[in-house]
């Protein structure tokens, strides 16, 4: 075990003890988990499982149903790309095949997602919370090769 493995597993210790006495602790130790490393490793779930005397599959099935938990570290920026038909209807198929295979994209995790909310502007898509409509393949790859930094207009 290195060093870095040996305080990694400290710090989900101390954040499990710190939920110890609430009822239903392993949501909000994930958070805390997540908040604190960026993700939920497979270590981190290993150590829960112990110290809440639970089954690894457990936690894992935990962490794996909620999408907001990532098992690897999370891109710094997000761009969600809406998949409904509203998008798709306008080429949304368009703008989802320039954000999976554009290669430059910095550090922009690309996910799709089912809705937006914003259809009467669609094909949509959403950038660290803030949704951008009227998207097309051009719009979107700017995006991405600017590493999630600029906002086309």
């Amino acid at each position: 075990m290195t060093n870095e493995s040996i305080d990694a597993e400290a710090a989900v210790r101390q954040i499990c003890a710190a939920y110890a006495d609430r009822q239903g602790p392993l949501l909000p130790i994930l958070h805390a988990i997540q908040k604190s490393a960026g993700h939920v490793s497979d270590a981190a779930i290993e150590v829960i499982a112990d110290e809440l005397n639970l089954s690894r599959a457990e936690v894992f099935g935990v962490v794996t149903f909620y999408h907001d938990f990532h098992r690897k570290p999370h891109a710094t920026h997000v761009l969600k790309v809406c998949r409904a038909e509203a998008c798709q209807a306008v080429g949304g198929r368009e703008v989802w095949s320039a954000a999976s295979t554009v290669e430059a994209r910095g550090d922009v995790g690309v996910e799709a997602v089912y809705c937006l909310g914003n259809c009467a502007c669609a094909p949509s898509v959403q950038l660290d919370g803030r949704t951008l409509g009227r998207m097309d393949a051009a719009r979107v790859t700017a995006l991405l090769v600017s590493g999630g930094t600029g906002v086309p207009t």
